[in-house]
């Protein structure tokens, strides 16, 4: 009973003409859409670029910064990651980080918000800086090397979020 009041509920919208969810609140224009997906860009980086860039050799153009805390950091981080949390970098960044190469921060994953704190930390402190989307938790889950405290490890991909045939998403 409960999907057919909705089902008569959604119908009886639509008869009057209210749109749906989707697009009840219209669309961006597309030169607003284009100034904020490219603005996202400027802001974010995504694991599998992230990765590629690293796994090209020589100098990416960037540093990783993982900024959870120690405990985190020895469960498992980017090899080649400089460790500072997010609390000590008021304290640390100038020591460890210079502010002419571009940082990419990271943290647990999608439902952690550590990186978009240590990214904000970082540019009030005039670094450039971008987040990794996805943090640690999609590193792993796509099946790139990461080191532990134990040593190196790397776990099959998810084919949720990696292909599972094709060296890249194509996206």
């Amino acid at each position: 009973m409960h999907t057919t009041t909705n089902t008569a509920h959604t119908d009886a919208a639509t008869a009057v003409g209210a749109p749906n969810s989707v697009l009840r609140v219209a669309p961006a224009s597309p030169a607003a859409a284009a100034a904020y997906f490219g603005a996202s860009l400027a802001f974010h980086a995504d694991v599998s670029d992230v990765a590629s860039a690293l796994a090209a050799g020589g100098d990416p153009g960037f540093v990783v910064v993982d900024s959870r805390s120690t405990a985190s950091w020895g469960q498992g981080h980017i090899p080649g990651a400089v460790h500072l949390p997010t609390a000590l970098i008021p304290e640390q960044a100038a020591q460890l980080l210079d502010k002419s190469v571009p940082v990419v921060t990271y943290c647990w994953g999608p439902g952690c918000n550590g990186a978009t704190r240590a990214a904000l930390a970082l540019a009030q402190l005039g670094f450039q800086v971008k987040e990794m989307l996805g943090g640690f938790e999609y590193w792993a889950r796509e099946g790139f090397e990461f080191e532990t405290w134990e040593g190196n490890e790397r776990r099959a991909p998810d084919t949720l979020t990696a292909p599972a045939d094709a060296a890249d998403c194509g996206c």
